[in-house]
């Protein structure tokens, strides 16, 4: 039981620190401005990096800022995933 707890503890407390660095890089992959901060057109920035994602697929860079709301669901699912585990070998459920 305690083997459970320590070790959901950690991935806890990893997944946690992870969610700002990754939303971070998730908002700069996504991002509709290029490094100067004009926006992203074809004309414009049509082979800045900077903007590739969300000149290529008007979908791409919406669907890119939902990960790190569905890591932070995981993060939580593992949160339940062991307390329920440990309540269960305790004999509480």
């Amino acid at each position: 039981m305690i083997n459970r707890l320590i070790g959901g503890f950690v991935a806890i407390l990893i997944g946690v620190s992870l969610i700002g660095p990754m939303a971070t890089q998730v908002g700069n992959a996504a991002s509709t401005t290029n490094a100067t901060g004009s926006t992203c057109t074809y004309a414009v920035d049509s082979a800045d990096t900077n903007c590739a994602l969300y000149l290529s697929a008007s979908w791409g860079s919406t669907v890119l800022k939902m990960v790190p709301g569905f890591f932070a669901l995981g993060i939580l699912g593992i949160g339940i995933a062991v307390t329920y585990g440990s309540l269960r070998d305790a004999g509480v459920v």
